[in-house]
C-alpha cells in the first residue's frame, strides 16, 4: 500500500527494526534500530508490535510527502520536525493528511529519530529482518523520489493525539557517565592503563557512523598486545587499537575482531550512544554484572509501566 514519497532523503535514512540477533553465528551484525528505547516508543504510540519496521533518519534534510491520510509518530532526536508550515510534535500520534510533508529541518538535540506509521514500512524480509544493514548491501539508503509501502496494520486503530509523559522521554543528557563492564580482555593493559579509561573524558571523533566510533583523549596504556587471536564482539565493545584511543562499536559492527578490548557497555547504555555525534564528550564508569543486569530490568518495568499507561 503506497503511503509516502520521499522528496529529500536526508543526510542518512534507512529503514529499521529491531534487527537480526541469532545472525551473529553466520557472520551477519544485529543491526537494527541505533536507539532502540526511542524505536520501540514510536511504535508504541501506534499500538503497532514492537518489531514493526520505522524510519531512522539521521542530522537533518529529511523530507516526505503523504499520499494518503495516516497516523505516525515520530521519536528520538530532536530534528526540528515540521508538518507543512507549522512545527511537528514529537512523542506524539497525529495525523499526516494526503500531500502534506513531513520535514527534518535541522539537528538541536540527539543524532538519529524515528517515524514510525501504522502498519509499518513494507520491505522485504532479509534473513529475518526488514532493517538495512548498508555495509553487507541488505537494504540501501532512501532515495530521492522513492515510494514508501506500509503493511496493513493487524493492530487496534491508534489515538490521535496519544502522547508520552516528559517523564519518560530520554534527555540525552551527556554528563552521566556510560556504565560499562572490564574485560574480556582487560588484562592486556596495565592499571594505569584502566584508570585513565575509566578516569578521562572522551570526545567522539568525526570517524563515526552505526557500525561505531573513534574517540579522541588520552592513550590508554597497553600491557600487551593490542592484537590478540580473533575472537567474538559482543554489542558494545570497546577495542582499543595501538594508538591506545577507544573505539566504540554498535549496532552494525563487525562481529569478530582482533583488537583488545578493554570493556563492554552495558546493553542499558546502548541507546543514548545511538544518539552521539562528532564533538561530543563521554565518560566511562565501571559496573558489575549484577549492577548491569539491574539496570536492565528497570528499563524494561519503565517500558511496561508505559504500556500500561498507554493502553
Amino acid at each position: 500500500m503506497k503511503a509516502f514519497r520521499v522528496l529529500n532523503p536526508g543526510i542518512q535514512t534507512t529503514i529499521q527494526d529491531l534487527g537480526r540477533s541469532d545472525m551473529m553465528k553466520y557472520g551477519i551484525p544485529i543491526s537494527g534500530a541505533t536507539d532502540r528505547r526511542s524505536f520501540l516508543i514510536a511504535n508504541l504510540l501506534l499500538r503497532n508490535r514492537d518489531n514493526v519496521a520505522a524510519l531512522e533518519t539521521t542530522l537533518q534534510g529529511f523530507k516526505l510527502q503523504a499520499l494518503r491520510t495516516i497516523t505516525i509518530s515520530i521519536t528520538g532526536a530532536d530534528l526540528d520536525p515540521w508538518l507543512n508550515d507549522q512545527p511537528a510534535h514529537q512523542w506524539t500520534a497525529f495525523t499526516m493528511k494526503e500531500d502534506e510533508v513531513l520535514h527534518f529541518r535541522k539537528r538541536r538535540r540527539g543524532l538519529r529519530a524515528y517515524v514510525a506509521v501504522q502498519g509499518g514500512f513494507d520491505v522485504p524480509v532479509m534473513l529475518g529482518s526488514r532493517s538495512t544493514y548498508l555495509r553487507g548491501r541488505i537494504g540501501t539508503l532512501l532515495r530521492e523520489g522513492e515510494t514508501l509501502n506500509i503493511c496493513p496494520s493487524d493492530s487496534e486503530a491508534s489515538e490521535e493525539g496519544l502522547t508520552i509523559p516528559q517523564e519518560y522521554r530520554p534527555n540525552f543528557d551527556w554528563t552521566d557517565p556510560i556504565r560499562v563492564l572490564m574485560g574480556p580482555q582487560d588484562d592486556c593493559f596495565t592499571p594505569w592503563g584502566i584508570e585513565t579509561f575509566l578516569n578521562s573524558t572522551y570526545r567522539i571523533s568525526p570517524q563515526c557512523d552505526r557500525q561505531g566510533f573513534r574517540t579522541e583523549g588520552p592513550t590508554i596504556e597497553i600491557a600487551k598486545g593490542p592484537d590478540i587471536i580473533t575472537d567474538p564482539i559482543p554489542p558494545g565493545s570497546i577495542q582499543v587499537p595501538g594508538d591506545g584511543k577507544p573505539i566504540i562499536l554498535l549496532r552494525d559492527a563487525q562481529v569478530t575482531g582482533g583488537y583488545a578490548k578493554i570493556a563492554v557497555v552495558a546493553r542499558v547504555e546502548m541507546d543514548r550512544l545511538g544518539q552521539v555525534m562528532p564533538g561530543d564528550t563521554i565518560r566511562f564508569q565501571r559496573v558489575d554484572r549484577q549492577t548491569a543486569l539491574n539496570l536492565l530490568r528497570e528499563e524494561a518495568h519503565h517500558l511496561d509501566e508505559l504500556k500500561a499507561l498507554l493502553r
